[in-house]
């Protein structure tokens, strides 16, 4: 494909994993940061020293704090802010960008407060018109970064988009599939973090491989279950942007959710724990929003409400564990393959 104007923003660990890969693609990419300090370190530097402070940036990729001239200069836009800044950054962006340029975005999560899936945040805002992607799947920014191999998928309504945005992206070590269900691939990339926190709790508490592995196979069913009442497509969750990515998350200590459930486990408080990781932990909101969908939808979520429960301080990771064991024995599923 012909090298593409991409702007990429939000200078954080997977923004900038993101434009360094597009930049290697030989594409003109700009990174924006909100910071115009740390956009002068990084341009001085060639590395992010907040997030990624060991990894050299590709030669061809800039860094600019000027959102302005960032989006009235690219063909592609791709948006990696946490999903609480979301609804802001595409706000701003809106009225500066071209009208003909296409919207991706790595972010997980939904709006806060609504539970708004972000592909409804981004058609609010930017009318039908625009053509809109989500980038997601099993994906640590430093491996990224680093070069290491990876698979993502992009999701749109719109196939040639995703292609476009999916030909920016695929490289020798970072393969891109497509897909076209965009709600399956955000609630995958968005639920996933709350039963990273689950994997991450009895992993602290020293619980053994045998619950981890239980706790991921039935934190599946809860995101399949949800999915299917949602209108989502079963094949995207027990893909990249489902099955991947939790996988990833619930074992890999790279994870920021993760890392909170093993510090959780371990007896530490939640505020302390959330300081020394630094970062947004998107679990934290995220899990509230799953319930409010699975309340709407008459599902029971066990793990994802028990997870909640733990992170509002209601009960500790211990009592949490005792309800999820006392709950009554049934069959796997009873109702056929999602409704277990």
């Amino acid at each position: 494909m012909a090298p593409l104007r991409v702007g990429v923003f939000g200078a954080g660990s997977w923004g900038t994993a993101l434009a360094a890969q597009a930049a290697r693609n030989g594409h003109a990419t700009v990174l924006w940061g909100r910071d115009p300090e740390q956009v002068a370190a990084m341009r001085e530097r060639r590395r992010n020293l907040r997030y990624l402070p060991d990894l050299d940036l590709p030669a061809g990729l800039s860094f600019s704090a000027d959102m302005a001239a960032v989006a009235a200069d690219s063909d592609l836009l791709l948006v990696v802010v946490p999903s609480h800044a979301f609804p802001g950054v595409l706000s701003a962006l809106a009225p500066l960008r071209r009208p003909e340029a296409g919207l991706a975005w790595a972010t997980k999560g939904f709006e806060p407060g609504s539970g708004r899936f972000l592909h409804e945040v981004a058609e609010e805002l930017l009318g039908t018109a625009t053509a809109k992607a989500v980038v997601t799947g099993p994906s640590f920014a430093r491996e990224v970064t680093a070069g290491l191999p990876t698979a993502v998928t992009v999701h749109s309504d719109d196939a040639g988009f995703a292609q476009q945005v999916a030909d920016a992206l695929h490289g020798p070590t970072f393969r891109v599939y497509t897909g076209s269900d965009m709600l399956g691939a955000e609630l995958g990339g968005a639920m996933k973090n709350v039963l990273a926190v689950a994997t991450g709790i009895a992993d602290g508490m020293q619980l053994g491989l045998n619950a981890r592995a239980g706790l991921i196979t039935r934190g599946l069913n809860e995101m399949l279950r949800l999915n299917l009442a949602l209108g989502g497509r079963a094949e995207t969750l027990m893909g990249l942007a489902g099955l991947g990515d939790l996988v990833l998350t619930c074992t890999g200590d790279l994870s920021r959710n993760r890392r909170l459930g093993l510090a959780l486990g371990r007896g530490e408080d939640l505020a302390a724990a959330l300081r020394e990781i630094g970062q947004v932990v998107e679990a934290i909101q995220t899990a509230d929003e799953v319930l409010r969908l699975a309340r709407r939808h008459r599902l029971d979520l066990p793990i994802c409400t028990l997870v909640a429960r733990v992170l509002h301080g209601e009960i500790t990771p211990q009592e949490g564990l005792k309800l999820l064991l006392s709950r009554e024995q049934k069959p796997e599923y009873p109702q056929g393959l999602f409704c277990g």
